[in-house]
């Protein structure tokens, strides 16, 4: 019970300034007409509502989960099981992630198409999938993250020759949505379990820059949707 009303006040505190500047512009600047101004206010408490329900479901199920699957497996001294189940669980946690579903739909609506939601959904789901796998060999064989990022960072550095205009800024997008509130949760649990049952790993030093891992592969797989489709 203590836990939701510390999330409940942490929905409040994320919403609450944001709604009220909105007020008080209403009143002093801009003049919204009222029924919108009415359907901005009840959308701000479902808002609300689902963010709170969303973290309770966060806190309670998802994750328990991830630490549990990432404490799992290594018990099973099976490295490519490892990298096989941590390819599979940050595709499927992108494709749920709500904020690479509302970049989707933007981008496939200004484009008239050209690039369709589920094309660059399943692009991104792909390019994090790839670089989370990525991040458990780190843990597995103690790779030093510097060599991942820089080398990774450079990949996209040189694709973005080759990327045409409009994917670019597309690309950079995609891999901010990716630390949303779905898959952060996730991998980060994901990555502590497994570090805490691998002998001689720090939770905090090695189970800590998945998500930074995680976030180079959506620029990489949409730049290579531009320069393939571009």
């Amino acid at each position: 019970m203590r836990d939701m009303i510390e999330q409940l006040k942490e929905v409040v505190m994320a919403i609450l300034p944001m709604a009220l500047l909105i007020i008080i512009l209403q009143y002093t600047v801009i003049g919204l007409p009222t029924d919108l101004f009415i359907r901005f206010l009840a959308g701000v408490v479902m808002v609300g509502l689902g963010l709170f329900l969303f973290l309770v479901g966060v806190h309670i199920g998802l994750l328990p989960i991830g630490e549990l699957i990432g404490s799992s497996l290594p018990k099973t001294n099976k490295p490519w099981l490892i990298l096989i189940t941590g390819f599979l669980l940050g595709f499927v946690v992108t494709v749920a992630e709500p904020d690479v579903r509302v970049l989707a739909s933007q981008i496939d609506q200004v484009s008239e198409g050209e690039i369709s939601n589920l094309m660059l959904v399943y692009s991104v789901a792909i390019g994090v999938g790839i670089f989370v796998t990525v991040a458990m060999a780190r843990t597995i064989f103690s790779i030093p993250l510097k060599y991942l990022l820089v080398g990774g960072y450079s990949i996209v550095f040189i694709l973005a020759l080759f990327t045409p205009q409009s994917y670019l800024p597309i690309s950079f997008d995609a891999g901010g949505v990716t630390t949303g509130p779905m898959t952060v949760p996730f991998i980060l649990a994901l990555g502590v379990g497994v570090t805490s049952v691998l002998q001689g790993k720090s939770s905090t030093s090695d189970g800590f820059g998945l998500v930074a891992l995680a976030s180079i592969g959506p620029i990489i797989s949409v730049m290579i949707l531009g320069v393939i489709f571009g």
